[in-house]
């Protein structure tokens, strides 16, 4: 799979001020937001980062949005379960 067909991302919480559950897609930032936005991501607490294909990312999105609303909510889930939601939109691993 080429670079171009994949979509960059990370979920994290933001520890500092709202302890809400974010997601940053990092290959679709322009220059005027690129540098607050990753900045944003790195002093948060990691959760999750991947890729997605870039076929019916906005599916995955969709997903991805639902997720981050459950974890807002309180709901005590785990990286591995957000994998499992996504499994058909992520890429297949490098051999």
């Amino acid at each position: 799979m080429l670079e171009a067909d994949k979509v960059m991302f990370e979920i994290y919480r933001d520890a500092r001020y709202t302890g809400k559950y974010h997601v940053v897609y990092f290959t679709e930032l322009g220059e005027h937001n690129k540098e607050w936005e990753i900045n944003r991501a790195l002093d948060g607490e990691h959760f999750y980062d991947g890729f997605l294909r870039n076929w019916r990312k906005h599916e995955a999105k969709a997903i991805i949005v639902d997720f981050l609303r459950r974890l807002n909510d309180g709901a005590q889930l785990t990286p591995a379960q957000l994998e499992e939601e996504l499994k058909e939109y992520l890429p297949a691993p490098a051999r």
